[in-house]
């Protein structure tokens, strides 16, 4: 049995078409951020060229915690044991994110820089503090800010992990300046690790 609400879903395409429009235009939006990635990557930051040739890959799907979810990953190489990804994600009903996610010999390779560059107090980082290096959510078990974080904290979370992943959160409500806010985002990513 279907409640009446349910029922006038059901029979209405109108707001399965505005989803697909939706997604349609965030696959646009991260489609257009890839030169704003390839200029903040050239700024000193030197990568191996598995890193540097790689193509970037744009996906959907529709049960992240039950809800739909396009990622780009871009620049990325994932190995069994070393990842080095920047991960660009909507969330519907939640947020965009861009996740710098690295682990075995990239992170060796970068953790130096990075730890330097945390430590001269960037605002708005977030940091996977979660044991599955998989899970995307901005919950306190999964994300903590950085800067909020205790010494002890820190140096578990960069340190004493075999992966760190680091975040920046965005909300829908500034759909609008999005471009803007995702390119000034992938700036300040990439310049954790120079």
């Amino acid at each position: 049995m279907l409640s009446d609400q349910e029922l006038a879903l059901v029979k209405d395409a109108g707001w399965i078409l505005t989803k697909q429009v939706i997604i349609q235009k965030v696959y646009e939006m991260m489609a257009d951020r890839i030169p704003a990635i390839n200029s903040c990557l050239k700024q000193g930051l030197f990568l191996s060229d598995e890193i540097t040739d790689s193509v970037p890959k744009i996906y959907k799907g529709e049960q992240y915690l039950q809800l739909p979810y396009v990622m780009m990953d871009y620049p990325r190489c994932f190995d069994k044991e070393h990842i080095f990804a920047i991960r660009t994600m909507f969330w519907w009903a939640n947020f965009f994110s861009i996740t710098l996610h690295l682990s075995g010999k990239y992170k060796q390779a970068l953790i130096e820089k990075i730890r330097n560059n945390l430590s001269t107090g960037i605002p708005g980082i977030f940091i996977g503090v979660h044991t599955e290096e998989w899970q995307h959510h901005f919950e306190e078990n999964n994300y903590r800010l950085f800067e909020n974080l205790s010494r002890e904290e820190k140096t578990q979370f960069v340190e004493n992990k075999s992966f760190i992943k680091l975040a920046l959160k965005f909300n829908l409500d500034e759909w609008n300046s999005m471009p803007m806010l995702l390119d000034a985002g992938y700036e300040k990513i990439t310049r954790l690790m120079v």
